[in-house]
C-alpha cells in the first residue's frame, strides 16, 4: 500500500511550489489553536515570530518539524521534546550572502552620507574606500560564509576563513578561532556569521573591537547576542571603526538607542534571507523532504532528534 502522509504549512504561500500528489495531503496551520489532526508527518512552522508558536506541537504527533531558518538557537526551550527538526539550509544563504555585500558596499561607498544629500539637494563629490583590494576575514565558514566568499571574490578582495578549528580545502588554509585576535589587526573588513551559541555570545567584545584597526568595518549577519551591543557602541561612538549590522541585541532596536545615531553605522532590521529567492527555495527544500518521506528515505538538513 502506498504511503500516505500529510504536510501542514503556516500559510499558503508555499502550495504553489509543491507538486500535487494523491499520497499527500496539505493542510494550512500556523501552531496557533486547535491542530487540524492529531498527526502530521511534516509541520512546517512561520517563518516570522520566533519559537515560541512550536509550543502549539504538545499533542500533536509530528514525523519532522521543517525550520524556514537557518538558525536554531533558543529552539530547545520550545520544541516539545523527542521531535527531529530540520533546518533550512539552501535557502537562504544567497539572499544573506548579497545583503552582505550590500552592506559592505553602502558603508565603504559612504551610501547614508550620499542619501542625505541627495535628499538635501547637496552634490558633494569626493573620492570614498574601495571595495577592491581590501583584505576580509570571514568569522565562521558555513554555507552562508562560504556564499559570501564567493561574492567577495569577484571583487578583488583577499579572503581570510576562519571556523572553529582549522583545516583545509580547494581554496587553502580556514584557520582556527583561537587564531581570531591575532589576525584581526591585519584586516580592514571582518565579517561575522557564525551561529549563537553559549561559544559565540558575545565573541564580538571590548578585546575584539580594540584588536580591528582605525577605520575597520565590522559586518554582523549572525545574531544580536554574538556581539556585547555596550562595546559596539563603545567603539563605533568614538568613530574609530565602522558597523553594519543587520542584527542587533535587542531586537527590535529601541527607537532612542544609541546605534540608530552613531555616525559609521548601518543597520538593517534582521532581512538577511527575507528576499523573493526565499519562497521558491523554501518550496524546493520542502518538496525535496516530502519526496525523501514518501521513498521512507530520511529528511535532509536534520539538526535536532534523528
Amino acid at each position: 500500500m502506498p504511503k500516505k502522509i500529510t504536510v501542514s504549512l503556516p500559510d499558503a504561500t508555499l502550495r504553489e511550489y509543491l507538486q500535487p500528489h494523491p499520497d499527500v495531503t496539505v493542510l494550512e496551520w500556523d501552531l496557533s489553536g486547535e491542530a487540524p489532526q492529531p498527526s502530521i508527518d511534516i509541520v512546517v512552522p512561520p517563518y516570522m515570530g520566533g519559537w515560541a508558536a512550536l509550543r502549539g506541537l504538545e499533542g500533536v504527533e509530528t514525523g519532522l518539524v521543517q525550520s524556514q531558518s537557518i538558525g536554531y538557537d533558543g529552539v530547545e526551550e520550545f520544541l516539545p521534546s523527542g521531535r527531529v527538526m530540520a533546518n533550512a539550509a539552501g535557502v537562504h544563504e544567497a539572499s544573506t550572502a548579497e545583503l552582505t555585500l550590500a552592506l559592505i558596499l553602502a558603508s565603504q561607498r559612504e551610501f547614508p552620507r550620499m542619501l542625505k544629500n541627495q535628499q538635501e539637494g547637496r552634490w558633494e563629490s569626493r573620492p570614498t574606500a574601495s571595495l577592491a583590494d581590501r583584505r576580509v576575514m570571514i568569522v565562521g565558514y558555513g554555507g552562508v560564509g562560504k556564499a559570501i566568499e564567493d561574492r567577495l571574490l569577484a571583487f578583488e578582495t583577499t579572503v581570510t576563513r576562519v571556523a572553529s578549528k582549522a583545516r583545509s580545502d580547494a581554496r587553502g588554509q580556514i584557520h582556527g578561532i583561537d587564531e581570531l585576535h591575532s589576525l584581526l589587526p591585519e584586516h580592514d573588513i571582518v565579517v561575522v556569521v557564525v551561529p549563537l551559541s553559549d561559544s559565540t555570545r558575545h565573541l564580538i567584545d571590548d578585546a575584539f573591537l580594540a584588536a580591528m584597526p582605525d577605520g575597520a568595518l565590522l559586518v554582523n549577519v549572525a545574531r544580536g547576542p554574538v556581539a556585547d551591543t555596550e562595546a559596539l557602541v563603545k567603539h563605533t561612538a568614538s568613530g574609530r571603526i565602522r558597523a553594519a549590522l543587520d542584527v542587533t541585541d535587542p531586537e527590535p532596536l529601541p527607537q532612542d538607542h544609541a546605534l540608530w545615531g552613531t555616525p559609521g553605522v548601518i543597520i538593517s532590521p534582521h532581512i538577511g534571507g527575507a528576499t523573493s529567492a526565499m519562497r521558491p527555495r523554501m518550496g524546493k527544500l520542502l518538496q525535496r523532504q516530502i519526496e525523501l518521506m514518501l521513498a521512507d528515505e530520511p529528511p535532509a538538513n536534520v539538526v535536532i532528534g534523528g
